[in-house]
């Protein structure tokens, strides 16, 4: 799987930004309050991160979809080029993992998770235009993805996948945003055939709350399961310390051939307003109803709400706490806590954790079991280190995480008194 990613990110050439990005950037450098002007970059090069493709004003960097973080935490890692008055970016990463979890549900597997992605971006004189794609290769592994404790979403041969993480789809975004600069605001338009909708804080593998950290929440299909979403528009307003925006996308996930492009539909809608006062801050609550989301549930439309606050220190910390309510029609309310953090000691070494509690009623998929459909509070607490090395353009994460699992005695026959599990990693990434 690795060596298919390399080649595609291997094509992306570094060269000088134009006297534009470096005029920029020299004005950013003579900037004396961040609140106002946002974090300093420096111009586009081999080993620096430039301003973000698209207009961004002062005070926050952009996530996934529309989504944003704090400005703190700097625009993607990544090689750029320059052709005419285009900038073209490519990043990506390609991780190998084994992970192993106790007690009778537990499993062990090696396997490699990736992400490819490719922009490009150009001013115009009335805004802003953006093209973009993301891939994954996860698609190579089996249906049945990896070993996730407590993990449940989505199925594998027709049969639920619990304890069990599902792979992403071959794409992920494949979609295009315009933005129109109006008098102390943007107007702005994004969507495309993949893409996210306005729901949820920005997805945790475009968090560097959890960048370094080898395994997805468990309560992913809490806080951001849209992430790859076929069929999304998304109209906003977006300035400096604020954005509000709404979407009509595809409620209906992924299913399982992971390698097509399915039939969009626009049968669900959210909403989102975020909240960005200054560079060391990204707060967003969003609604959304969501039409038939889960295949094994047929008839079952959910209504999701979240709210997150992420902070960003600007020397290496990043760390974000969420909440999110779902509200299945016909089914019970779940709710979600997560936090999470990454911190960067020095240019070298990584410390990261996260912890999650949450109420889940598919730990028993079998209708004949006397547990099936009853909601069990569990939690899970993780921590981890990663080890950096710099080969620019290149990083190597070398590191491991260790989780330990808190649940009622009902589950113990089904986990074990005490479960826990780590994942070893080895994370190859273009760019920081």
């Amino acid at each position: 799987m690795a060596k298919y990613t390399l080649a595609a990110l291997a094509c992306a050439a570094v060269i000088p930004a134009p006297s534009w990005a470096q005029d920029h950037a020299a004005h950013q450098h003579q900037a004396t309050d961040p609140a106002e002007t946002g974090p300093v970059m420096p111009a586009p090069g081999p080993d620096s991160e430039p301003p973000a493709m698209h207009h961004v004003p002062a005070g926050y960097a952009s996530g996934s979809g529309t989504s944003r973080l704090p400005a703190s935490d700097a625009a993607m890692g990544g090689v750029h080029a320059m052709s005419g008055a285009w900038m073209f970016m490519a990043h990506g990463y390609v991780s190998a993992q084994y992970t192993d979890h106790s007690g009778p549900r537990g499993d062990d597997k090696a396997y490699a998770v990736s992400m490819a992605m490719l922009m490009a971006g150009r001013d115009t004189a009335w805004g802003k235009v953006q093209l973009r794609s993301m891939f994954s290769l996860d698609p190579l592994m089996s249906n049945r993805g990896y070993p996730n404790l407590f993990a449940t979403g989505e199925t594998a041969d027709g049969n639920p996948l619990v304890d069990r993480q599902h792979p992403h789809d071959l794409f992920m975004e494949l979609a295009a945003r315009i933005d129109v600069h109006l008098a102390g605001a943007d107007a702005f338009l994004y969507g495309g055939p993949v893409g996210e909708p306005a729901l949820g804080p920005a997805a945790f593998m475009m968090r560097r709350s959890a960048r370094y950290n080898p395994e997805p929440p468990i309560g992913h299909h809490w806080f951001d399961s849209t992430h790859i979403t076929y069929g999304v528009v998304t109209a906003g307003l977006s300035a400096r310390t604020w954005q509000l925006e709404g979407s009509v996308f595809r409620g209906a996930e992924p299913d399982e051939d992971r390698w097509d492009i399915e039939s969009p539909r626009l049968d669900s809608w959210s909403v989102r307003t975020t909240w960005t006062p200054g560079p060391a801050w990204a707060i967003q609550a969003s609604y959304g109803r969501i039409h038939e989301p889960e295949a094994l549930h047929p008839g079952e439309d959910e209504h999701r709400f979240t709210a997150s606050a992420h902070y960003a220190d600007g020397r290496g910390l990043s760390a974000m706490v969420a909440f999110s309510s779902k509200d299945r029609e016909p089914g019970p309310v779940l709710t979600a806590w997560l936090a999470e953090a990454n911190w960067d000691l020095d240019g070298k070494n990584t410390l990261f954790a996260r912890a999650e509690n949450l109420a889940n009623d598919e730990l028993f998929p079998d209708h004949d079991d006397p547990l099936h459909d009853r909601a069990f509070r569990v939690s899970k607490l993780q921590a981890g280190y990663a080890r950096r090395i710099r080969v620019s353009p290149f990083e190597l994460a070398l590191g491991g995480s260790l989780s330990a699992y808190a649940k009622p005695v009902a589950l113990d026959a089904a986990y074990g008194t005490d479960p826990w599990g780590y994942t070893l990693f080895a994370r190859l990434s273009l760019g920081r």
